[in-house]
């Protein structure tokens, strides 16, 4: 995994409350409490992916737009993206706001503004 991609999500998701990043069984994760916001990691295929949470109509939604999104193999609410070098940031950053929003607490995410 580019630390150039790490260092990038980790500045929008380290900036929430509580919000901490971790090694994973592989990659990255970043987690509040003991609900992970979104894991970071690569491939067999050399391609390099993030999952994270949304809500159930955004889940579907994206895995009918097809690629870079794709709909993860755990939980109902988990959304993936491939990375590579045409990722929109801008648009991730919120992604990732909103799965932080709907893993934290209600006190923390009460304390986010979402986008």
């Amino acid at each position: 995994m580019p630390q150039e991609w790490v260092l990038r999500i980790d500045a929008v998701l380290g900036a929430l409350p509580r919000c901490r990043q971790e090694p994973a069984w592989t990659g990255t994760r970043w987690r509040v409490g003991s609900a992970t916001v979104a894991h970071v990691f690569g491939g067999e295929d050399q391609a390099f992916r993030i999952t994270f949470r949304g809500e159930p109509d955004e889940v579907a939604a994206f895995e009918h737009m097809g690629e870079p999104y794709f709909r993860s193999g755990w939980g109902g609410n988990a959304i993936g993206m491939v990375l590579d070098d045409g990722t929109d940031w801008a648009e991730l950053a919120e992604l990732l706001t909103d799965s932080y929003c709907l893993q934290a607490p209600a006190t923390l995410a009460a304390q986010v503004a979402r986008p």
